[in-house]
């Protein structure tokens, strides 16, 4: 989950700002975290505090109200200080930005055992969207993100090797099965390169026109800060499709020490406190 803080971190300044270029600093002093940091810690204590609805809607509320200029849409906003527990069928990129935590809790092991889809993190995936994101296309973002971080974990971790012939040390053989997975599956076109995107991409809130962008612009990377910079060169929603391609990457790649620990500079106590808790609950589990 520390990929998509770091992606939103790095992204925060670009986002009313956009640049159209890899080549940029990647922290600023001006940088901040956002509701895509905020959001994604309370999926992780969701998670940890058991899983179920009310857990993510109590979480979501919980730090909402902690962090009430943190950015939220207006909607989303809305919800956080009321006390409707009801979704609102959207489809906005929240839900995508903030599942990462989801995909850490599927079990690479059954899947390299079985030859299947461990069934609990795809639907801790699916309820933190559908706790307000409930419209298709919401649920749908959120799934494509956790289906494309738990591949990355799989075969880049080398599971595969148990069961298969072992692809990890062919990074484009990972990316080609996470590529066509994500088209069939979800039915995103991925086929755009980074360079035929740029040019006319635009700010947008949506699933539907920020996860594609997000995975393209892992898929094209080379490393966790490639990654990152081919997000936010982008331009558009700039702190979310870093977020969701930085939380994708640190799947493939792991996040190079300098950079979580610049990342961990912008945060707060009870930020860090949470990251602290999920990494003693992944390493337990």
């Amino acid at each position: 989950m520390l990929g998509a803080i770091v992606g939103d971190i790095v992204g925060s300044v670009y986002e009313w700002h956009n640049i159209k270029t890899k080549a940029f600093p990647l922290f600023r002093d001006d940088c901040f975290f956002t509701d895509d940091t905020v959001m994604t810690c309370a999926v992780a204590e969701a998670v940890m505090n058991g899983g179920e609805r009310d857990d993510f809607i109590d979480a979501m509320k919980k730090y909402g109200r902690m962090y009430p200029d943190a950015g939220y849409g207006g909607r989303f906003g809305a919800w956080i200080a009321s006390d409707d527990r009801k979704p609102y069928n959207s489809y906005g990129n929240g839900s995508a930005m903030r599942v990462s935590p989801c995909a850490w809790i599927m079990d690479c092991g059954f899947c390299a055992r079985t030859g299947m889809w461990p069934s609990n993190g795809r639907a801790l995936a699916r309820l933190s969207a559908e706790v307000t994101h409930n419209h298709p296309e919401g649920v749908k973002g959120a799934m494509a993100t956790a289906d494309a971080i738990f591949m990355c974990r799989y075969y880049f971790g080398g599971y595969c090797g148990d069961y298969e012939q072992p692809i990890h040390n062919d990074p484009d053989a990972c990316k080609r099965r996470i590529r066509n997975h994500i088209e069939n599956e979800y039915g995103y076109d991925l086929s755009g390169t980074l360079d035929e995107i740029r040019p006319a991409y635009r700010f947008n809130e949506t699933c539907q026109d920020t996860v594609p962008q997000a995975i393209i612009a892992f898929l094209e990377s080379t490393d966790f800060e490639d990654a990152i910079r081919n997000a936010v060169s982008l331009g558009g929603d700039s702190d979310t499709l870093a977020a969701i391609t930085g939380s994708i990457a640190e799947a493939a790649y792991g996040i190079p020490d300098r950079i979580k620990d610049k990342a961990y500079s912008y945060l707060d106590a009870p930020l860090k406190d949470v990251l602290g808790r999920w990494k003693q609950f992944i390493h337990r589990g």
